[in-house]
């Protein structure tokens, strides 16, 4: 697992993920789901800096980027579950912006 010191947000802060759909441009290999783009969430922790596997897939040189548990309310993102019903994310950093 690589270095956290570099994250940009820290646990309890807001965030939003990027409404980017950038495999209308390009054959991609991404690993942030539909459903919680353009969705408000909360950074639980950094995980570690990784590769980058949306380079990896395609065999370019990956940039180390910052992953991060982002935590969700669930009805707002399903249309379904109770108050209180979570959904826990990994997601990397340049999918993030402030909230």
């Amino acid at each position: 697992m690589g270095e956290t010191a570099a994250a940009r947000f820290k646990p309890g802060q807001r965030v939003r993920v990027k409404d980017a759909r950038p495999e209308r441009i390009a054959r991609l290999h991404l690993r942030t789901p539909h459903y919680v783009r353009g969705r408000m969430g909360t950074v639980a922790r950094a995980l570690g800096t990784f590769p980058n596997p949306e380079d990896i897939a395609f065999n370019r040189p990956a940039t180390p980027r910052v992953l991060y548990h982002v935590l969700f309310d669930q009805p707002p993102v399903w249309n379904e579950g109770e108050a209180g019903d979570t959904l826990l994310i990994e997601l990397f950093e340049h999918w993030l912006e402030e909230a």
